[in-house]
C-alpha cells in the first residue's frame, strides 16, 4: 500500500486509519470503506468507541454554526460499536494491511455506502471565506461515548478522530451520440436569415478533455457575422432545502471569424473548460475536496431511475451556448447540453488533476532521476497520459 491515512484524538486514545480516502461509485455498488481504530483504553472508564460514517449537506459556515445557526443536515448516517464486545466484520486485504499498520490493539470496521447517494461535491469559497466549504461530503469518525444514540450527550473533540473521504464516479464505458442543436434566425430589414448549425461527435467529455464543436453557418442575410463567442455555463441547483440555483460562466472564448454576407462557414472550433481559469469564482460547485488543490469542476450528476432529487442535495449540470455576433442585428444562439467527468483509470497510477498538473509531475520525477543518476542514460517514456481531470 502506496499511502496509509491516520488521525488521532486529542486525548491520544483513538487513532483512526483508512488505506484510501476516494471510494467510486460503480453504479450498481460503492468501493466499501475499510479501517482501522487503534485504542488506548486507558483513560476510557466506562465509555464506549463507536465509528461513524455519514453523508452530510452543508449549507453555510463554521460561524453560523457557533452561533446556533446550524446548516448542517445529514443525509445519511450509520454508527457501530467497536469496543467493547464490538462488531467484527469479514477482513479484507485492506484490513489486513492496516492492521499490521496500527499494531496491538487494533479493532477493524465495514461501512457499505448506499448507492443512491450523492457524490462528494464541494462549493468554491471566496478569498475571504473560513471553515469548511459548503457542499456534500462524506466523514468517517471515531469517538468516545456513554451511549450510540444519544442526542443530549456532548462529545468533546478531543475524543475524536476523523477523515473527510469522498464518493466519486467515473464516465461509463460506452458513450452515445454527441448533441445537435440548429436555429435559422431573421433580421429586420433584411429579407434573408442566417442559419447556424452546432454539433458535438459524443454525448460525454473528460475533465481537461479538448471538446470540439463542429460549426456550420449560412449567411443569407445582408448582414455581417462579425465574430463567434462559445461560453461553457455551469447550473448548481441545491435541491435539499429549496430550489436554489445558480448558474457561473466557467469559459466565455471569442473567435475571429467573420461570416460576410451571402457567405458560408463550415469548420471546428476547439474548447476546454478547467478549473485553473476560474480560481476567483466564489460558489463554483467542484468535486469534493481533500486539500486545496486536489479537485477540479464538479462533475455532471448523472442521475438514477428511481431515486429522489432531494436525497442528492446538489445538482450540477453544464450546457454550451454558441453565439454568432451579427452586425447590426444582435446574436443568434444555439445550446447544447455538455456532461463532464473521469475517466475510468486505466492502471493503478491515477491523478485527479489536470493535465497541466499532472504533465509537471512526470517532468519534476525526470529532473529528479536524472539529478540522482547523472552518468546514465536515461530513457523516460510516456506510453499515455491518464485523461486527467481537473
Amino acid at each position: 500500500m502506496a499511502k496509509v491515512f491516520k488521525k488521532t484524538s486529542g486525548n491520544g486514545g483513538l487513532t483512526l486509519y483508512l488505506g484510501k480516502r476516494d471510494y467510486v461509485d460503480h453504479v450498481d455498488k460503492v468501493d466499501r470503506v475499510d479501517g482501522v481504530v487503534k485504542l488506548d483504553p486507558a483513560d476510557f472508564g466506562d465509555r464506549k468507541v463507536f465509528v461513524q460514517l455519514a453523508c452530510a449537506f452543508r449549507y453555510g459556515s463554521d460561524d453560523l454554526d457557533v452561533m446556533g445557526l446550524c446548516f448542517r443536515k445529514d443525509i445519511w448516517l450509520q454508527q457501530i460499536q467497536i469496543y467493547p464486545n464490538g462488531e467484527k466484520p469479514a477482513l479484507s486485504a485492506m484490513h489486513d494491511t492496516l492492521l499490521k499498520k496500527a499494531g496491538d490493539n487494533a479493532h477493524p470496521f465495514s461501512f457499505e455506502i448506499p448507492n443512491n447517494l450523492p457524490c462528494s461535491v464541494s462549493l468554491q469559497p471566496g478569498p475571504d471565506d473560513k471553515g469548511k466549504a459548503c457542499g456534500v461530503d462524506f466523514e468517517v469518525k471515531t469517538y468516545l461515548a456513554n451511549e450510540k444514540n444519544n442526542p443530549d450527550e456532548k462529545i468533546e473533540k478531543k475524543d475524536t478522530a476523523r477523515l473527510i473521504i469522498r464518493k466519486i464516479q467515473y464516465a461509463p464505458s460506452q458513450v452515445g451520440a454527441g448533441p445537435k442543436a440548429e436555429i435559422c434566425k431573421s433580421f429586420i430589414m433584411s429579407d434573408k436569415p442566417v442559419h447556424l448549425e452546432a454539433s458535438m461527435e459524443k454525448d460525454l467529455y473528460f475533465h481537461g478533455e479538448a471538446i470540439p464543436i463542429k460549426i456550420k453557418i449560412k449567411n443569407e442575410s445582408n448582414k455581417t457575422v462579425k465574430k463567434i463567442k462559445i461560453t461553457v455555463d455551469q447550473t448548481t441547483d441545491i435541491v435539499l432545502y429549496s430550489a436554489d440555483k445558480y448558474t457561473k460562466c466557467v469559459l466565455n472564448q471569442e473567435f475571429g471569424e467573420t461570416v460576410d454576407s451571402n457567405g458560408t462557414f463550415d469548420n471546428t472550433l476547439t474548447i476546454t473548460p478547467l478549473l485553473t481559469d476560474n480560481k476567483e469564482k466564489r460558489g463554483l460547485a467542484l468535486d469534493g475536496r481533500l486539500k486545496d488543490e486536489d479537485t477540479n469542476l464538479a462533475s455532471t450528476t448523472m442521475l438514477r431511475q428511481g431515486v429522489e432529487k432531494e436525497v442528492l442535495g446538489i445538482l450540477v449540470s453544464y450546457k454550451i451556448k454558441i453565439n454568432l455576433m451579427v452586425a447590426g442585428g444582435g446574436d443568434v444562439t444555439v445550446e447544447l447540453p455538455l456532461n463532464l467527468m473521469h475517466p475510468k483509470p486505466e492502471g493503478i497510477f491515477f491523478y485527479l488533476v489536470e493535465p497541466q498538473r499532472l504533465l509537471e509531475i512526470y517532468i519534476n520525477a525526470f529532473k529528479m532521476i536524472l539529478t540522482l543518476m547523472p552518468n546514465y542514460f536515461l530513457a523516460f517514456v510516456l506510453i499515455s497520459f491518464p485523461h486527467g481531470a481537473e
